[in-house]
């Protein structure tokens, strides 16, 4: 007794090449779209964000020539779910060339307090460059946290870091 093949469940090699590289190709899709997804609620969990705005509006990219200015919603770029506002269109240009540049650290968070592991608002006009990347400080209340970080920039620095990496991980 012989069983019959049913000619319809037999498939060519070609055509099974063709559904692995379709369910591959999906695969890495969703994979893909998933990390993106992921990219999206970090940005908002773990910057400093005034209505969905970075810096209080201020154009990061003016900093670094030791002129921070207010930027225009007119001249805005969206980077991983954090909008920035620029005073110009080259600034703007500059930003999108390499954002990890031109980005305040510890999410535009206070560097002092980000140092104790806190974060807290800042005076986006109380800041430092320190070996090209700019962090922002609270200066409210008679209490300029600059002033704090100036006195032991190097433990504090250190600190800040650490903390950081502990902060995001949460």
């Amino acid at each position: 007794m012989s069983a019959a093949i049913d000619k319809a469940t037999v498939h060519k090699p070609q055509e099974t090449g063709q559904m692995n590289r379709l369910l591959f190709t999906a695969t890495l899709l969703s994979f893909t779209l998933g990390l993106s997804a992921q990219t999206l609620p970090y940005a908002k969990k773990h910057y400093n964000l005034t209505r969905g705005v970075a810096m209080a509006g201020y154009d990061p990219v003016s900093y670094f020539d030791q002129k921070p200015q207010k930027g225009s919603p007119a001249i805005s770029y969206n980077h991983s779910g954090v909008i920035y506002y620029f005073v110009s269109q080259a600034n703007k240009a500059a930003f999108a060339k390499n954002p990890a540049l031109y980005e305040p650290q510890y999410g535009g968070y206070c560097a002092y307090a980000i140092a104790d592991g806190d974060k807290v608002k800042v005076d986006p006009l109380t800041y430092k460059i320190i070996d090209r990347k700019l962090y922002l400080f609270y200066n409210f209340r008679g209490t300029n946290t600059l002033e704090l970080w100036n006195k032991n920039e190097k433990s504090l620095l250190s600190n800040a870091q650490k903390r950081w990496s502990e902060i995001i991980r949460k």
